[in-house]
Parts: structure tokens; C-alpha cells; sequence
């Protein structure tokens, strides 16, 4: 195949499939870590809130696990507490949260 300058072009040489190749890894490189840069912001930015963010109450600190309700009505739904000492025991997490926290609907005035 003849060119402007009358010479046959055979294709690239050494150097140049060397340097095309080098510059293709780099590219190929650059789009991982942005797929990975990616996948890390978007799954920062859907964690979920702290429980009592949603609801304006105090936000949880330490490690992230059950609060002490979920862990009584576990000790409920097993079987090894029966309903009047889960109540109880509810009724007594509830009003040592803090001020204003005091027995759930439904408890008995003065006991």
C-alpha cells in the first residue's frame, strides 16, 4: 500500500506495538480503580442512619449490634422468658432510658 511519500507502510515496529501496549494497561488500569472508586462511594453514600437519627432520638455509640430490646424479645420469641417477665423486663429497660422514657402504653399506673 503506497502513502504520500512513496514509501509501503508495514505496520508498527518493535517499539511501537511495545509502547501501544503499555499505554492500553495503563488505560485498562485507570478504568478499574475508577470502577472500584465508584462502587466504594456508592455504597458509603447508602448506609444506613444510626438508629434515633431517623426518629430525633439519641444516636447509638460503640459497635453496631442489637439494643437491649431486640435482645429481650429474642429471649421472648425463644422461648425463655414467658410473657409477664418480658413485660416486665420491657417496662424496666423503657424507664431507665432517661427522662420521659417511662412504661409503654398499656402499663399499670403505679406498678
Amino acid at each position: 500500500m503506497r502513502h504520500w511519500h512513496g514509501y509501503v507502510h508495514h505496520g508498527l515496529s518493535g517499539w511501537g506495538i511495545g509502547l501501544m501496549v503499555l499505554v492500553m494497561l495503563l488505560v485498562l488500569a485507570l478504568l478499574v480503580l475508577a470502577a472500584v472508586a465508584l462502587s466504594r462511594y456508592v455504597s458509603r453514600s447508602h448506609r444506613p442512619l444510626p438508629q434515633g437519627a431517623a426518629t430525633g432520638g439519641p444516636p447509638r455509640t460503640g459497635m453496631a449490634g442489637p439494643t437491649p430490646e431486640q435482645l429481650l424479645a429474642e429471649r421472648f420469641a425463644r422461648g425463655e422468658i414467658d410473657a409477664d417477665e418480658y413485660r416486665l423486663r420491657l417496662d424496666t429497660l423503657r424507664s431507665a432510658n432517661g427522662p420521659g422514657s417511662g412504661p409503654g402504653p398499656g402499663a399499670a399506673p403505679g406498678g
